[in-house]
Protein backbone atom coordinates (compact mmCIF):
# COMPACT_ATOMS: atom_id res chain seq x y z
CA UNK A 1 0.00 0.00 0.00
CA UNK A 2 1.09 3.57 -0.51
CA UNK A 3 2.23 5.69 2.82
CA UNK A 4 3.19 9.03 3.25
CA UNK A 5 6.69 8.30 6.09
CA UNK A 6 8.60 11.18 8.00
CA UNK A 7 11.99 10.57 7.72
CA UNK A 8 13.65 13.75 8.99
CA UNK A 9 12.63 17.87 8.61
CA UNK A 10 11.66 18.48 5.31
CA UNK A 11 11.95 14.68 4.05
CA UNK A 12 8.41 12.53 3.75
CA UNK A 13 8.08 10.30 1.35
CA UNK A 14 5.44 9.00 -0.17
CA UNK A 15 6.28 4.74 -0.49
CA UNK A 16 4.47 1.74 -1.25
CA UNK A 17 4.71 -0.47 2.64
CA UNK A 18 3.47 -4.13 3.19
CA UNK A 19 0.10 -3.60 3.58
CA UNK A 20 -1.05 -4.32 7.09
CA UNK A 21 -2.94 -6.86 8.82
CA UNK A 22 -5.46 -6.50 11.89
CA UNK A 23 -3.54 -8.96 14.79
CA UNK A 24 -5.37 -9.81 18.19
CA UNK A 25 -7.01 -6.99 20.01
CA UNK A 26 -6.34 -4.70 16.52
CA UNK A 27 -8.60 -3.24 13.95
CA UNK A 28 -8.00 -2.53 10.35
CA UNK A 29 -9.55 0.78 8.95
CA UNK A 30 -9.73 1.97 5.27
CA UNK A 31 -9.13 5.41 5.24
CA UNK A 32 -11.31 7.84 4.14
CA UNK A 33 -9.69 11.24 4.70
CA UNK A 34 -7.04 12.12 7.37
CA UNK A 35 -6.38 15.81 8.57
CA UNK A 36 -2.77 17.56 7.99
CA UNK A 37 -2.53 18.71 11.54
CA UNK A 38 -0.30 21.41 12.83
CA UNK A 39 2.12 18.78 15.09
CA UNK A 40 2.52 17.20 11.66
CA UNK A 41 3.58 20.77 10.36
CA UNK A 42 6.04 20.96 13.34
CA UNK A 43 7.45 17.97 12.80
CA UNK A 44 7.90 19.09 8.94
CA UNK A 45 9.55 22.14 9.50
CA UNK A 46 11.65 21.55 12.87
CA UNK A 47 11.47 18.16 13.96
CA UNK A 48 12.10 15.34 15.26
CA UNK A 49 9.56 16.49 18.53
CA UNK A 50 7.51 13.55 19.26
CA UNK A 51 8.90 11.51 16.24
CA UNK A 52 11.41 8.80 17.65
CA UNK A 53 14.48 8.77 15.79
CA UNK A 54 17.62 6.99 18.39
CA UNK A 55 15.39 4.61 19.73
CA UNK A 56 11.86 3.17 19.66
CA UNK A 57 9.01 4.23 21.36
CA UNK A 58 8.53 2.68 24.27
CA UNK A 59 4.92 2.03 22.89
CA UNK A 60 4.59 1.73 19.65
CA UNK A 61 8.13 -0.04 19.31
CA UNK A 62 8.68 1.98 16.11
CA UNK A 63 11.00 4.75 15.05
CA UNK A 64 11.73 6.94 12.15
CA UNK A 65 11.03 6.13 9.25
CA UNK A 66 7.30 6.71 10.47
CA UNK A 67 3.79 6.56 9.04
CA UNK A 68 2.41 10.23 9.73
CA UNK A 69 -1.25 10.98 10.67
CA UNK A 70 -3.13 11.29 13.40
CA UNK A 71 -6.67 13.20 12.11
CA UNK A 72 -8.66 10.43 10.82
CA UNK A 73 -11.61 8.48 10.42
CA UNK A 74 -12.46 5.17 7.25
CA UNK A 75 -13.91 2.02 7.24
CA UNK A 76 -13.47 -1.20 9.43
CA UNK A 77 -12.51 -3.95 7.12
CA UNK A 78 -11.51 -6.03 9.14
CA UNK A 79 -10.99 -7.35 13.33
CA UNK A 80 -8.41 -9.14 15.16
CA UNK A 81 -9.08 -11.74 17.62
CA UNK A 82 -10.93 -10.91 20.86
CA UNK A 83 -12.49 -7.40 19.38
CA UNK A 84 -15.99 -6.80 20.20
CA UNK A 85 -16.77 -2.89 20.07
CA UNK A 86 -16.71 -2.60 16.67
CA UNK A 87 -17.27 -4.83 13.20
CA UNK A 88 -16.54 -5.08 9.63
CA UNK A 89 -18.30 -2.10 8.05
CA UNK A 90 -18.45 -0.10 11.07
CA UNK A 91 -17.60 3.27 10.35
CA UNK A 92 -15.14 4.71 12.81
CA UNK A 93 -12.78 7.61 13.82
CA UNK A 94 -9.57 7.43 15.87
CA UNK A 95 -8.48 8.58 19.09
CA UNK A 96 -4.66 8.45 18.26
CA UNK A 97 -3.11 8.12 22.15
CA UNK A 98 -0.67 5.71 22.97
CA UNK A 99 -0.75 5.43 27.04
CA UNK A 100 0.76 2.58 28.97
CA UNK A 101 -1.67 2.08 31.77
CA UNK A 102 0.09 1.56 34.02
CA UNK A 103 1.33 4.53 35.27
CA UNK A 104 -0.19 7.19 38.18
CA UNK A 105 -2.12 9.41 35.44
CA UNK A 106 -3.43 6.26 33.43
CA UNK A 107 -4.98 4.61 36.57
CA UNK A 108 -7.01 7.84 37.41
CA UNK A 109 -8.48 8.09 33.42
CA UNK A 110 -5.80 11.01 32.80
CA UNK A 111 -3.68 8.90 29.86
CA UNK A 112 -3.07 11.91 28.51
CA UNK A 113 -0.51 12.62 30.02
CA UNK A 114 0.73 8.63 30.49
CA UNK A 115 4.34 8.89 31.23
CA UNK A 116 5.19 6.83 28.15
CA UNK A 117 2.45 9.47 26.12
CA UNK A 118 2.88 8.78 22.39
CA UNK A 119 0.35 9.13 19.23
CA UNK A 120 -0.12 7.28 16.30
CA UNK A 121 0.78 8.98 12.83
CA UNK A 122 3.92 10.81 15.26
CA UNK A 123 4.99 8.22 17.92
CA UNK A 124 4.87 5.08 15.74
CA UNK A 125 2.35 2.50 14.39
CA UNK A 126 0.43 2.46 11.17
CA UNK A 127 -0.82 6.66 11.02
CA UNK A 128 -3.41 8.22 8.53
CA UNK A 129 -0.96 8.97 5.97
CA UNK A 130 -2.09 5.22 4.15
CA UNK A 131 -4.56 3.39 2.57
CA UNK A 132 -5.12 1.71 5.71
CA UNK A 133 -4.24 1.60 9.10
CA UNK A 134 -3.97 -0.78 11.97
CA UNK A 135 -4.66 0.70 15.69
CA UNK A 136 -5.70 -1.18 19.18
CA UNK A 137 -9.49 -1.74 19.44
CA UNK A 138 -9.57 1.04 21.94
CA UNK A 139 -8.74 3.65 19.88
CA UNK A 140 -12.12 3.56 17.47
CA UNK A 141 -14.84 5.55 18.50
CA UNK A 142 -18.51 4.60 15.85
CA UNK A 143 -19.56 7.44 13.87
CA UNK A 144 -23.17 8.31 13.73
CA UNK A 145 -24.57 7.53 9.66
CA UNK A 146 -25.02 11.55 9.33
CA UNK A 147 -21.77 12.16 9.88
CA UNK A 148 -19.62 12.34 6.60
CA UNK A 149 -16.26 11.30 6.48
CA UNK A 150 -14.66 14.36 6.15
CA UNK A 151 -16.31 15.57 9.42
CA UNK A 152 -15.19 12.16 11.03
CA UNK A 153 -11.70 13.44 10.06
CA UNK A 154 -11.97 16.64 12.26
CA UNK A 155 -13.05 14.84 14.98
CA UNK A 156 -9.26 14.36 16.32
CA UNK A 157 -8.37 18.43 16.45
CA UNK A 158 -11.88 19.30 17.48
CA UNK A 159 -11.05 17.31 20.77
CA UNK A 160 -8.25 19.68 21.48
CA UNK A 161 -10.54 22.56 21.37
CA UNK A 162 -12.87 21.02 23.29
CA UNK A 163 -10.81 19.54 25.87
CA UNK A 164 -9.40 22.96 26.63
CA UNK A 165 -12.23 25.11 27.05
CA UNK A 166 -13.17 22.22 29.44
CA UNK A 167 -10.22 22.57 31.19
CA UNK A 168 -10.13 26.00 31.44
CA UNK A 169 -12.24 28.79 34.07
CA UNK A 170 -14.86 29.44 31.84
CA UNK A 171 -18.38 29.94 33.11
CA UNK A 172 -21.43 30.63 31.21
CA UNK A 173 -21.13 34.70 30.21
CA UNK A 174 -17.32 34.66 30.46
CA UNK A 175 -15.63 36.72 28.34
CA UNK A 176 -12.58 34.96 26.08
CA UNK A 177 -10.07 36.41 23.72
CA UNK A 178 -8.22 33.56 21.60
CA UNK A 179 -4.46 34.41 20.33
CA UNK A 180 -3.86 32.48 17.19
CA UNK A 181 -6.40 31.38 14.79
CA UNK A 182 -5.17 28.24 12.86
CA UNK A 183 -6.75 25.35 12.98
CA UNK A 184 -6.84 24.44 16.73
CA UNK A 185 -7.67 28.39 17.46
CA UNK A 186 -10.69 28.66 15.09
CA UNK A 187 -12.13 25.50 16.78
CA UNK A 188 -11.47 27.30 19.85
CA UNK A 189 -13.50 29.69 19.19
CA UNK A 190 -16.48 27.81 18.33
CA UNK A 191 -16.09 25.40 21.15
CA UNK A 192 -15.77 28.81 23.77
CA UNK A 193 -19.53 29.98 22.25
CA UNK A 194 -20.79 26.29 22.36
CA UNK A 195 -19.67 26.51 26.21
CA UNK A 196 -21.56 30.08 26.87
CA UNK A 197 -18.91 32.83 26.40
CA UNK A 198 -20.72 36.15 25.59
CA UNK A 199 -17.86 37.84 24.12
CA UNK A 200 -15.29 36.70 22.27
CA UNK A 201 -12.03 38.54 20.87
CA UNK A 202 -9.78 36.93 18.31
CA UNK A 203 -6.03 38.25 17.84
CA UNK A 204 -4.10 37.71 14.48
CA UNK A 205 -1.99 39.03 12.17
CA UNK A 206 -3.21 37.31 8.83
CA UNK A 207 -5.80 38.99 7.19
CA UNK A 208 -6.98 35.44 5.77
CA UNK A 209 -7.22 34.12 9.22
CA UNK A 210 -9.24 37.02 10.44
CA UNK A 211 -11.83 36.53 8.38
CA UNK A 212 -11.80 33.10 9.20
CA UNK A 213 -12.54 34.04 13.10
CA UNK A 214 -15.22 36.12 12.21
CA UNK A 215 -17.07 33.56 10.12
CA UNK A 216 -16.67 30.99 12.78
CA UNK A 217 -18.35 33.50 15.48
CA UNK A 218 -15.51 36.01 16.76
CA UNK A 219 -17.26 39.11 17.90
CA UNK A 220 -13.87 41.14 17.92
CA UNK A 221 -10.97 40.41 16.05
CA UNK A 222 -7.57 42.52 16.62
CA UNK A 223 -4.26 42.72 14.65
CA UNK A 224 -1.57 43.04 16.78
CA UNK A 225 0.79 44.53 13.91
CA UNK A 226 -2.09 47.09 13.66
CA UNK A 227 -3.24 48.20 17.44
CA UNK A 228 -1.94 47.07 20.82
CA UNK A 229 -3.44 44.46 21.59
CA UNK A 230 -3.63 44.31 25.33
CA UNK A 231 -5.38 48.08 25.65
CA UNK A 232 -7.29 46.65 22.67
CA UNK A 233 -8.71 43.79 25.23
CA UNK A 234 -8.93 46.06 27.96
CA UNK A 235 -10.89 48.32 26.15
CA UNK A 236 -14.23 45.57 25.18
CA UNK A 237 -13.72 44.50 28.68
CA UNK A 238 -14.47 47.48 30.94
CA UNK A 239 -10.51 47.77 31.17
CA UNK A 240 -10.33 44.53 33.15
CA UNK A 241 -9.43 42.29 30.62
CA UNK A 242 -11.39 38.78 29.99
CA UNK A 243 -11.71 35.87 32.11
CA UNK A 244 -10.09 33.26 30.01
CA UNK A 245 -7.41 33.62 27.31
CA UNK A 246 -6.71 30.78 25.28
CA UNK A 247 -2.29 30.63 23.74
CA UNK A 248 -2.75 28.87 20.75
CA UNK A 249 0.14 30.89 18.41
CA UNK A 250 3.32 29.59 20.16
CA UNK A 251 5.27 32.85 20.27
CA UNK A 252 6.66 34.89 23.13
CA UNK A 253 5.02 37.96 21.95
CA UNK A 254 1.49 36.16 22.17
CA UNK A 255 2.02 34.52 25.18
CA UNK A 256 3.13 37.79 26.80
CA UNK A 257 -0.12 40.07 25.48
CA UNK A 258 -2.49 37.00 26.50
CA UNK A 259 -1.17 36.97 30.10
CA UNK A 260 -1.32 40.79 30.30
CA UNK A 261 -5.12 40.84 28.66
CA UNK A 262 -6.84 38.56 31.43
CA UNK A 263 -7.88 40.30 33.68
CA UNK A 264 -6.74 39.83 37.92
CA UNK A 265 -6.73 36.05 39.17
CA UNK A 266 -7.93 35.48 35.62
CA UNK A 267 -6.94 32.11 33.76
CA UNK A 268 -4.34 31.85 31.14
CA UNK A 269 -4.49 28.43 29.44
CA UNK A 270 -1.85 27.36 26.77
CA UNK A 271 -2.45 25.31 24.48
CA UNK A 272 0.33 25.30 21.59
CA UNK A 273 3.48 22.81 21.25
CA UNK A 274 6.51 25.24 21.96
CA UNK A 275 9.64 24.82 18.88
CA UNK A 276 11.80 26.58 21.66
CA UNK A 277 11.13 27.85 25.28
CA UNK A 278 9.40 30.39 26.07
CA UNK A 279 9.87 33.70 27.65
CA UNK A 280 7.70 34.62 30.31
CA UNK A 281 8.02 37.38 33.44
CA UNK A 282 6.38 35.49 36.10
CA UNK A 283 5.50 38.76 38.08
CA UNK A 284 2.91 39.54 35.37
CA UNK A 285 1.12 36.25 37.09
CA UNK A 286 2.59 36.15 40.57
CA UNK A 287 1.37 39.74 40.74
CA UNK A 288 -2.00 39.39 39.56
CA UNK A 289 -2.97 36.10 40.63
CA UNK A 290 -3.50 35.00 37.03
CA UNK A 291 -3.36 31.28 36.99
CA UNK A 292 -1.92 29.46 33.87
CA UNK A 293 -3.35 26.11 32.28
CA UNK A 294 -1.41 23.76 30.17
CA UNK A 295 -3.41 21.25 28.46
CA UNK A 296 -2.16 18.25 25.91
CA UNK A 297 -4.40 16.60 23.42
CA UNK A 298 -7.66 15.16 25.07
CA UNK A 299 -8.98 12.74 27.02
CA UNK A 300 -12.41 10.93 27.96
CA UNK A 301 -14.62 13.26 25.36
CA UNK A 302 -14.77 11.87 21.78
CA UNK A 303 -18.04 10.40 21.93
CA UNK A 304 -19.21 14.65 23.39
CA UNK A 305 -16.84 15.63 20.35
CA UNK A 306 -18.50 13.20 17.59
CA UNK A 307 -21.86 14.52 18.95
CA UNK A 308 -21.34 18.33 18.84
CA UNK A 309 -20.15 17.83 15.09
CA UNK A 310 -23.07 15.50 14.19
CA UNK A 311 -25.24 17.90 15.32
CA UNK A 312 -24.18 21.11 14.11
CA UNK A 313 -23.07 22.80 17.46
CA UNK A 314 -19.55 23.39 16.31
CA UNK A 315 -18.86 23.31 12.44
CA UNK A 316 -15.47 21.72 12.09
CA UNK A 317 -16.11 21.85 8.18
CA UNK A 318 -15.84 25.36 7.60
CA UNK A 319 -12.29 25.18 8.20
CA UNK A 320 -11.42 22.92 5.32
CA UNK A 321 -9.65 24.94 2.48
CA UNK A 322 -8.25 22.31 0.34
CA UNK A 323 -8.65 18.19 -0.42
CA UNK A 324 -5.27 16.90 -2.04
CA UNK A 325 -4.72 13.46 -2.82
CA UNK A 326 -1.77 11.45 -0.85
CA UNK A 327 0.74 12.08 -3.97
CA UNK A 328 0.14 15.83 -3.24
CA UNK A 329 1.44 15.80 0.15
CA UNK A 330 4.46 17.37 0.57
CA UNK A 331 3.84 20.03 -2.49
CA UNK A 332 -0.28 20.74 -2.01
CA UNK A 333 -0.09 20.19 1.87
CA UNK A 334 2.84 20.87 3.71
CA UNK A 335 4.39 23.39 1.72
CA UNK A 336 1.23 25.02 0.92
CA UNK A 337 0.49 25.24 4.52
CA UNK A 338 4.07 26.66 5.34
CA UNK A 339 3.50 29.71 2.33
CA UNK A 340 -0.30 30.24 2.41
CA UNK A 341 -1.99 31.90 5.16
CA UNK A 342 -5.35 31.59 2.85
CA UNK A 343 -4.71 27.22 3.63
CA UNK A 344 -6.36 26.45 7.38
CA UNK A 345 -7.03 22.72 7.35
CA UNK A 346 -6.42 20.69 4.55
CA UNK A 347 -7.39 17.16 4.21
CA UNK A 348 -5.84 13.85 2.36
CA UNK A 349 -7.35 11.14 0.80
CA UNK A 350 -5.32 8.35 0.53
CA UNK A 351 -6.81 6.29 -2.07
CA UNK A 352 -6.66 8.76 -4.67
Amino acid sequence: MRAARWYNARDIRVEEIPEPKAAKGQVKIKVAYCGICGSDLHEYLAGPIFVPVSEPHPLSKDKAPIVMGHEYAGEVVEVGEGVTNVKVGDRVCVEPIYSCGECASCKKGHYNVCEKLGFVGLSGGYGGFAEYSVVPSSMVHKIPEQMSWEQAALVEPTAVAVHAVRQSDLKLGDTVAVFGTGPIGLLVIQAARAAGASKIIAAEISPERQEFAKKVGADVVINPLEKDVVNEIKSHTDGLGVDVTFEVAGIDAALNAAIQSTKMEGNVVNISIWEKAATIPLNNLILTERKMTSIIAYRNIFPQVIQLIANGQIKALDLVTKYISLDEIVSEGFEALTKNKNQIKILVNPSK
